[in-house]
């Protein structure tokens, strides 16, 4: 009498057909170098809040993406690492308050920005925009838009706008702002708020022109003024000094006029020599006294 088969020696079944003994096990293949280097560093960013070590371990993913070919690999899990520890890399050298290294960190792995994943050329412009330098990042944006290859992407779109929003509208480049609208592949909706905000940034731009001209003309006013006023004030007290040097007495006047040549020509008035410049000096003042107040000082006379 035939028996049942047990369950238990039933053959092994997978996902398909059941394992036959002449087909070899398939095992999962052990994660890349790399791999474990991206998670060691996401687990040392996010959990620990070892920045420095975040950013070390990154840079050590890379030199094991540089060594290894990948050959087992496929090409989109090899990008997809790369792109990945670039995330984690501009985290933290963000959180280490390095941003300023954040894209000549990256351009040191992709050499050029044309050839920058998406999602990290977004994470160069959002992070220079938000710490209000979008320039440093204006030129290597512009290059990726430009290239043939990048245009096809499907985040070529916001990537666009998102220059446009953050990079060139801060920055006054509003011819730059209209190539790009008239060239990229906006949507006609975009295309038109695009437009809406370049000639709002426009009149705002000659708002801006004409009051800082204006304010110029009242520095250059208030300016003139000033010096118009210091100029009298000194003519007062030129004035003021004159006269209150002619009131003097002829004495004083021609003692103070010897106190200042001491001082001024530094001369030696017991000298002999110094006898005839004294005496021409008393004439002098002599004459000015007599030439200022002499039709001052006339009485009238009468018959």
């Amino acid at each position: 009498m035939k028996t049942d088969p047990s369950p238990c020696a039933a053959p092994l079944r997978g996902v398909g057909a059941p394992l036959r003994s002449s087909e070899p096990v398939r095992i999962a293949p052990a994660p890349s170098a790399a791999v474990v280097l991206l998670e060691e560093a996401a687990d040392l960013l996010v959990v620990h809040l070892d920045f420095r070590a975040a950013l070390q371990t990154c840079e050590r993913a890379w030199q094991s993406l540089a060594s290894d070919a990948l050959e087992d690999d496929p090409a989109g899990s090899s990008l997809e690492v790369k792109c990945s520890l670039c995330v984690v890399g501009i985290q933290a050298l963000a959180e280490m308050d390095r941003w300023q290294e954040v894209l000549s960190w990256v351009l040191q792995y992709y050499q050029v920005p044309e050839r920058l994943p998406p999602k990290v050329l977004e994470l160069c412009v959002l992070l220079y925009s938000k710490m209000q330098e979008p320039g440093a990042v204006l030129e290597a944006a512009s290059s990726w838009l430009q290239d043939p290859h990048n245009q096809g992407l499907p985040e070529y779109r916001a990537l666009a706008e998102l220059l446009l929003r953050r990079v060139l509208l801060p920055l006054g480049c509003l011819s730059e702002a209209e190539e790009l609208v008239g060239s990229a592949a906006f949507s006609e909706e975009q295309r038109l708020d695009a437009l809406q905000a370049i000639s709002t940034a426009r009149q705002q731009q000659k708002l801006e022109h004409s009051g800082s001209e204006d304010q110029k003309l009242n520095q250059d006013g208030s300016s003139s003024h000033k010096l118009l006023s210091l100029l009298m004030l000194l003519r007062r007290l030129w004035a003021s000094a004159v006269s209150q040097f002619f009131s003097l007495p002829f004495k004083k006047s021609l003692l103070a006029a010897l106190i200042l040549c001491l001082l001024v020509a530094r001369f030696d008035p017991a000298s002999p020599s110094s006898l005839p410049l004294l005496c021409r000096l008393a004439q002098i003042f002599q004459w000015i006294r007599e030439a200022v107040f002499s039709p001052l000082c006339q009485l009238p006379t009468h018959d």
